[in-house]
């Protein structure tokens, strides 16, 4: 069944990028903006999470916040607070009403992916019969630029991964590339002369071969009118220059629903395990955290009942890092799992800096872990 997430904000812009970053996953988005509308939506509809702005017309976040705790049917359902306020003192507030996260105003879309996927399971959404294409298969891109030299960064900047990149300065020779060669993606910037952007967009989207094409539009980042109006265009979302190339792939990768589990869990020797790379970039946090309750689940249902966290590539262990941490061992405690680390001494040393990480036991190899878990098993097997 769908995830119902009801969205109370009384911007436009902030409702969009939320409904925008839920698209691949199998979520109803709801929306309303301001708190009584909110409340009246939430009494109707029984949302699963609420994401909840504090500053509103008519009624706050705040208001609406209480009147959701003082109501026996709502008072448990999850809130993550949006705030433009960083201070200790809004953050104290909000930790006393019983909110579950919060969010900094702006914020990015894979950042509220991760806050609700810490509260309620988020699966991706793939057509019957179709299989899920992998992170690392080799998706092809259309750059449709009149500037060389975005071309080029764009290449550089997936030059990791098995992305084929091809470039076009012009709207109907993109236009017959798309006919001929059926990229899995659009990359059109906005700023092509006499307006072909928007010409190339209206030709994508009335014919049905291609209508469904994901294409993104490419504007600078100040550019904040263009960038509301894009949906409304038939984009299919906003890629800003200069670009963010972690942003990037985390857009891409969520709206083809591509698949990049693999980098991070695996079941080998009885064991699940679960590696953390270097550095941890949001989409890697967002790909483990979204996938964390399947992927236990999966482990459980093969008669696995032991995970190990594999932290050994960490330069630095930061708060999110332990955050993370955390969330794995109470998932797979709910589920009766024994939850042990891996890591150096320099990363033990680091974890125990924290007092709550202190009782962590850490292995310093597979091969220790190993062993420990199949002591009948020989070392050299």
């Amino acid at each position: 069944m769908a995830v119902k997430i009801l969205s109370v904000d009384d911007s436009k812009t902030i409702r969009l990028i939320i409904s925008r970053a839920f698209k691949a996953y199998d979520c109803q988005v709801l929306e309303a903006s301001n708190g009584l509308e909110g409340m009246a939506m939430a009494t109707r509809e029984k949302p699963d999470v609420i994401i909840l702005d504090i500053t509103m017309p008519i009624m706050d976040g705040m208001e609406m916040l209480s009147m959701l705790r003082a109501n026996h049917e709502l008072r448990a359902i999850p809130v993550v607070m949006l705030t433009a306020e960083a201070g200790r003192d809004t953050v104290l507030r909000i930790a006393k009403m019983g909110v579950r996260d919060y969010l900094i105003k702006p914020f990015k879309e894979e950042q509220i992916i991760e806050r609700v996927s810490r509260i309620v399971p988020l699966e991706t959404v793939t057509p019957a019969g179709k299989a899920k294409k992998r992170f690392d298969d080799p998706i092809k891109f259309l750059v449709v630029d009149d500037k060389a030299a975005i071309l080029e960064q764009i290449r550089a900047g997936l030059g990791d991964t098995n992305w084929q990149v091809e470039g076009v300065a012009e709207a109907n020779i993109a236009l017959l590339n798309i006919e001929n060669n059926k990229p899995d993606v659009v990359f059109l910037s906005t700023t092509l002369p006499e307006n072909t952007a928007l010409w190339l967009v209206q030709k994508i989207r009335s014919n049905i071969k291609t209508q469904s094409l994901p294409v993104f539009a490419m504007m600078v980042k100040t550019a904040m009118q263009d960038q509301e109006r894009t949906q409304q265009l038939g984009y299919s979302g906003v890629v800003t220059k200069p670009i963010d190339y972690t942003e990037l792939k985390t857009k891409v990768a969520r709206f083809l629903k591509l698949d990049a589990s693999y980098r991070y869990y695996n079941q080998r020797e009885n064991i699940l395990w679960i590696k953390f790379p270097d550095p941890m970039t949001s989409f890697d946090s967002n790909e483990i955290t979204t996938n964390l309750n399947s992927k236990i689940s999966e482990a459980v249902d093969a008669g696995l009942d032991k995970v190990v966290i594999d932290i050994r590539q960490a330069k630095r262990v930061e708060m999110s890092i332990v955050e993370l941490c955390f969330s794995i061992v109470k998932i797979a405690q709910d589920l009766s799992m024994h939850v042990d680390f891996l890591g150096n001494s320099y990363v033990q040393g680091l974890v125990n800096q924290y007092h709550e990480t202190k009782a962590w036991h850490f292995f310093d190899t597979e091969e220790a872990a190993i062993q420990f878990y199949n002591p009948n098993k020989s070392p050299a097997a």
